[in-house]
């Protein structure tokens, strides 16, 4: 194939014939672009081309899962996705309309190896990508993003004989049943289910209603229009009106889901919004009790309770802080052999005996459920305000160019390390390590911590604090952490700070 170009403007006669993709979008462990801005339809064809032609060249056997989103223009998208896929001689069975872990279900049970899944993912309207992988349940890290953008780019997609299509039907069905099972409430149990009219809407309340839960819907009808906000678990906006509606209805708690249903949000029965690093600790601590001397896996974003929480110690847990990112934290989970893995996010990777070590946000509001099923006495706010008292920053982002927030941050790192080395104090704290597989996560001898790393989505750094002290001790280690990156001219305003 030619060598797609990098810009072209839309409403040309090259737009609707010639490949066009901005080298931007292939990310660390996915591909996202503006759509149709950043990628046209031909672009989007020659990446399945690629793909393809990256299967082909691993060894793999050319047959691969592909869904959508809901979305307006998803179907235009994964049409001519698969049009390149079979253009390079791929066997292609179409899920139709899915979850992302829908589409990484339909590798188990359509016995494939290979999946792609478009979508958005939390991003709003107007952005597109694919979430793809070849070996189950992993999906594409660094490595495996940038042969295939180097495939793609340089227009290395061969055209094979023998590619085809099927559109397979039950896919839906058997993963809802596969979620549920045999599984009843035996307490009576209320759930707020948001899903901001995403993809989710067409999943969550069945799966609810399936397990005997009284639903309380909250925008479940579809439309890709998301008339009230943008699908997302982790924006104040989604949780806000969640801890409202928990409020209005007298619910035991909320769960929200994200527009492609990879991940969930968690609102008490007090309306109380909790931070899911927060609900993954909850979630271990019931967890270990079963299965003893676990090992969970959490994002460097995470709280430090996975180390520190004296139930978790009790029952032997081990933690073990890895990089933020879902293709990331699936292989962390999978390489050693975690029951867990918990993300800041919101995405959660529950692997056997309990999930498949994807990211599934209906296995989590199931598991949760399961949890307080059996925890009959106990309601969500109980088991929240059971945990040690920490006080945590949300996640704030301020501006970082993509083609300048690497550099920035390998600076910041060294910075950090440095003021560790000469023994320079945090918040008026010794620091006790600098943990630098993800950024920097700067851990003071009390366990409160500061983390500077790269978004690796957007164009900014993220900024997340936690101290195990007090709010003065929370706001002190971010006012230090930020003067720090204030040394970078390059590093512009928070999205929102404390």
């Amino acid at each position: 194939m030619t060598k797609p170009l990098p810009d072209v403007t839309p409403n040309t006669w090259s737009f609707l014939r010639d490949a066009m993709i901005k080298p931007t979008g292939f990310r660390e462990y996915d591909a996202r672009w503006k759509y149709p801005e950043e990628i046209n339809l031909p672009g989007m064809t020659a990446l399945g081309l690629g793909l393809g032609t990256q299967m082909i060249k691993r060894g793999i056997d050319p047959v691969i899962a592909v869904g959508n989103d809901y979305r307006d223009y998803s179907l235009s998208i994964k049409n001519a996705l698969m049009l390149g896929l079979m253009q390079a001689g791929i066997k292609v069975l179409d899920i139709g309309p899915a979850l992302s872990p829908m589409a990484y279900f339909s590798q188990f049970h359509l016995d494939v190896p290979a999946v792609a899944m478009v979508t958005a993912s939390h991003n709003p309207n107007g952005w597109t990508g694919v979430k793809m992988g070849f070996d189950r349940p992993l999906t594409h890290g660094p490595d495996e993003m940038g042969e295939l953008r180097d495939i793609v780019l340089n227009g290395e997609g061969v055209a094979r004989p023998g590619g085809s299509y099927e559109f397979v039907e039950g896919v839906k069905e058997a993963y809802i049943e596969d979620l549920v099972g045999d599984f009843k409430m035996s307490r009576p149990l209320k759930v707020v289910c948001a899903t901001g009219n995403g993809t989710a809407s067409a999943f969550a309340p069945e799966i609810f209603e399936r397990i005997g839960v009284e639903v309380v819907p909250s925008h479940t009808a579809l439309d890709y229009t998301f008339p009230h906000y943008n699908p997302n678990p982790e924006a104040l906006e989604m949780l806000h009106d969640m801890s409202d509606s928990v409020k209005a209805s007298g619910a035991d708690l909320a769960l929200g889901f994200d527009g492609d249903g990879d991940r969930c949000g968690v609102v008490d029965d007090e309306g109380e919004e909790i931070f899911a690093d927060k609900v993954g600790v909850i979630m271990a601590r019931d967890l270990s009790k079963i299965y003893p001397n676990a090992t969970f896996v959490a994002d460097v974003k995470s709280t430090g309770l996975y180390a520190s929480d004296p139930e978790l110690i009790k029952n032997g847990v081990k933690a073990d802080y890895w990089k933020t990112g879902h293709s990331h934290m699936k292989r962390r989970v999978k390489e050693i052999g975690a029951l867990a893995g918990f993300e800041k996010s919101g995405h959660y990777f529950l692997a056997e005996p309990i999930g498949r070590g994807y990211d599934c946000g209906m296995r989590v509001a199931v598991e949760v459920c399961k949890m307080l099923d059996r925890n009959p006495d106990m309601k969500m706010s109980d088991l929240r305000k059971a945990l040690p008292k920490t006080w945590s920053t949300p996640t704030m982002s301020p501006y970082a160019s993509h083609t300048e927030k690497y550099d920035i941050l390998a600076r910041l790192v060294d910075k950090l390390v440095a003021k560790y080395d000469a023994g320079e104090p945090i918040a008026g704290r010794p620091i006790k390590e600098v943990v630098t597989v993800n950024g920097a996560r700067v851990i003071l001898d009390n366990g409160s911590w500061g983390l500077v790393r790269a978004s690796s989505n957007t164009p900014n750094l993220v900024v997340v604090c936690e101290s195990a002290q007090s709010e003065a001790e929370m706001r002190a280690i971010f006012a230090d952490i930020d003067a720090v990156i204030r040394t970078e001219p390059g590093v512009g305003d928070y999205d929102q700070t404390i």
